[in-house]
C-alpha cells in the first residue's frame, strides 16, 4: 500500500521563487531515493475556519502563504529507507537561509486508506 509524507509550511510571499528553487532541487533527490512523486502546492483557495484552518495550523503571519506538499512512496518500508538516505544526502544540506520557518512546519507520515488513482 502506498505511503505519504505530508507537509504544511508557511512561506513569506517574497520567498516564493526561493521556495520553488529549493523544492525543484530536492524533488529529484527524493525520487532517486525511492519516492514515486513529489508535489508542492501554493495556497490559492484557503478559507478561514471558525476554529482552525491551514493558516492558523502553521501560525501563518500577514504576508505569508501556505504551502501544502506531499511525497508519495510505494510503501512505508521504502519511505523509511529512502527518507534515511535523503536526510544523509549531502545535496540536501542547506546552502543558505531556508525560505521558510522550519519551526512552524508541520509534517507527518500517512498510511493510505482510499486511493482512486493509478497504482
Amino acid at each position: 500500500m502506498r505511503y505519504m509524507d505530508g507537509f504544511v509550511i508557511p512561506v513569506p510571499d517574497g520567498n516564493k521563487q526561493a521556495y520553488i528553487d529549493m523544492a525543484a532541487k530536492a524533488a529529484p533527490i527524493f525520487i532517486e531515493h525511492g519516492a514515486i512523486r513529489v508535489v508542492e502546492t501554493w495556497n490559492d483557495d484557503v478559507p478561514t475556519g471558525k476554529v482552525n484552518d491551514f493558516r492558523t495550523a502553521v501560525i501563518a503571519k500577514e504576508g505569508e502563504s501556505v504551502v501544502f506538499s506531499w511525497i508519495e512512496w510505494p510503501s512505508k518500508a521504502v519511505r523509511d529507507e529512502g527518507m534515511a538516505k535523503v536526510m544523509k544526502d549531502e545535496r540536501m544540506q542547506p546552502d543558505g537561509d531556508m525560505p521558510f520557518s522550519g519551526e512552524r512546519l508541520i509534517y507527518g507520515g500517512f498510511a493510505t486508506l482510499v486511493d482512486t488513482g493509478e497504482g
